[in-house]
Order: structure tokens, then sequence, then C-alpha cells
């Protein structure tokens, strides 16, 4: 069918192994955290808020994700992206919805195609991308 396009998606058995890999991640630290996964077009698939974790995280952690899946490139990349072009700066974080450019939003790739991203917010942007990674680690098991 030479009109339509297919997409592979993370399963929501996947989805939930990367959030429990991140959530046993978070366990080992004194800080709570939101862990969002979301498919390869931004949808939330798998959600956990941690006990203790702050509410504004909840939507932090999937916006993270939303960035990342949307634009197949962790959140802290667009700190950079941004700096480097005042135009972007100025426009983008009002013209692109849900835009997080802090880290803690990574892709999920499968294969080498994009299948989801995890967002995760609960701490300060670098721990936040510790417990994302430890999420990623489920690709591996």
């Amino acid at each position: 069918m030479p009109h339509v396009q297919r997409r592979s998606s993370v399963s929501d058995e996947l989805a939930w192994r990367i959030v429990r890999a991140a959530d046993e991640a978070a366990k080992a630290t004194d800080k709570r955290f939101a862990l969002a996964v979301v498919d390869e077009g931004g949808n939330l698939k798998a959600f956990l808020r941690q006990d203790g974790a702050k509410l504004n995280a909840v939507q932090v952690a999937q916006d993270k994700a939303y960035t990342a899946a949307s634009s197949a490139m962790p959140t802290e990349k667009w700190s950079e992206v941004l700096d480097a072009d005042p135009v972007l700066r100025t426009a983008a974080p009002t013209a692109i919805d849900r835009l997080v450019g802090m880290g803690g939003g990574l892709p999920i790739v499968v294969g080498g195609e994009l299948v989801g991203a995890i967002g995760v917010s609960g701490a300060h942007w670098t721990d936040d991308v510790k417990i994302a990674e430890a999420g990623l680690s489920a690709l591996e098991s």
C-alpha cells in the first residue's frame, strides 16, 4: 500500500518493564519521581507517580516523554538547540506545545527504530536523567 506508513510502537509490556526498572532505581535514592512512558506518537502507555513525588512532576514527566518522542532526541539536547539559536530560544517555548528543554526525557529505540520515550521528573534534571537511563536498561533484558 503506497499511501500507508507503518510505525512500530512500544508494547504495554515493555512500557511497564521500563517503568519498573526506573522505579527500582529511584527507590535506591532518597528522592521520589513521576515516571512516564509514551508511544511513538507521544501517547501515554505507562505511568507511575511514586509515593511522595511532587504533584507538578506528573505533568513534567509526561511532557518530557512527549518531547523526547516527538523530537527523537533527549530533552536535555533542547537546551543546547535553544541556546544556539536566538530565534528558536524566543519562539519555540511558546510555539511548540509541551516542549521541555531540561533533561529527563529519553527516546526509546528498538532495532534502530523510535518506538516511544520515557520521561522522569522529581528531582534536579541530572537526577531525572539517571533514573530515565535506568529505565532504559530494561531494553537490555
